[in-house]
């Protein structure tokens, strides 16, 4: 059950792929005056704030299938050893691993703003999730 919760939580966040590419600015190559053996973060500005909110967004969002899952014990949907398997530690990590790596996709400046909202204004799982589903409105 987290399983399905979080895959449709994932797929929301991952629709938001279809914004514009971001290109990243010049890095520190040969000539570049860069002392060679510096890793220089080469995200952009939008990049960097995308990746924040996504760190932020994802073990809220595993949170929010825990929740649910528990909610589904609670109504006879589930049983409680489905979700102790489900929600087991090495699991949620997975989960939350997964929904970084699905939210770090290229995003307008629209969605990455979207982002910051929903996880500032929203502190409840299902309008939270509602907010998340406005990624893909508007224009591109």
């Amino acid at each position: 059950m987290v399983m399905r919760s979080f895959a449709s939580i994932v797929v929301i966040v991952t629709l938001a792929a279809c914004g514009g590419k971001q290109t990243p600015k010049g890095g520190g190559g040969e000539g570049s005056g860069e002392p060679k053996g510096v890793v220089q973060d080469t995200r952009t500005p939008i990049e960097k704030r995308r990746d924040l909110s996504c760190d932020e967004l994802a073990p809220r969002l595993t949170q929010c299938a825990v929740d649910e899952a528990k909610a589904d014990v609670a109504a006879g949907k589930i049983s409680k050893a489905e979700l102790d398997k489900d929600t087991a530690p090495d699991i949620l990590r997975k989960n939350t691993d997964e929904a970084k790596k699905a939210c770090k996709v290229p995003m307008s400046s629209r969605q990455v703003r979207v982002l910051e909202v929903c996880l500032k204004a929203e502190t409840e799982c299902a309008p939270l999730q509602d907010c998340l589903g406005h990624l893909n409105d508007g224009g591109k």
